[in-house]
């Protein structure tokens, strides 16, 4: 299976990603994934590249991969193998607002900083991180409880 991620965002391009690997791992079994990224336009990796194969090393129970330049000496694509789904994009985003609010955040700040995923993901995942009371709201603040 091939995934074309060219002309796309890193958002966009992860979702893509993540989408169509957990489709393999429910659907196709542990067929591996053809990630087509480009090389980037001077040549020493693009930033989907980059960021893809950033994100695949936080996942090592979850994938193996193989860059192109060791499978055919293409650096323009990645090949991943499934060995079992990944967090769906709204649990990544909880996690990273968590790590984020390892001190008091204004919700303001967490906004700014996590507003490439749209402001009702970012208060959702806010949301849903005081509700498991991983993360605890008073005086317009943010921040983990003390333990």
């Amino acid at each position: 299976m091939k995934l074309d991620m060219h002309g796309k965002t890193w958002i966009a391009a992860k979702a893509d990603f993540i989408e169509a690997y957990n489709n393999i791992c429910s659907q196709h079994g542990l067929e591996p994934l053809d990630v087509v990224h480009g090389y980037g336009s001077t040549g020493q990796g693009g930033v989907i590249r980059q960021r893809l194969r950033a994100y695949l090393d936080r996942y090592p129970a979850h994938l193996t991969y193989k860059t192109g330049e060791i499978v055919d000496r293409n650096n323009g694509h990645t090949m991943v193998t499934p060995v079992k789904p990944l967090p769906s994009l709204e649990n990544q985003l909880a996690e990273e607002v968590w790590d984020y609010c390892s001190g008091p955040r204004t919700v303001t700040k967490i906004m700014g900083r996590f507003r490439r995923h749209g402001d009702p993901k970012v208060r959702h995942a806010i949301d849903e991180l005081v509700s498991q009371h991983r993360l605890h709201r008073e005086a317009g603040k943010v921040s983990r409880p003390q333990a």
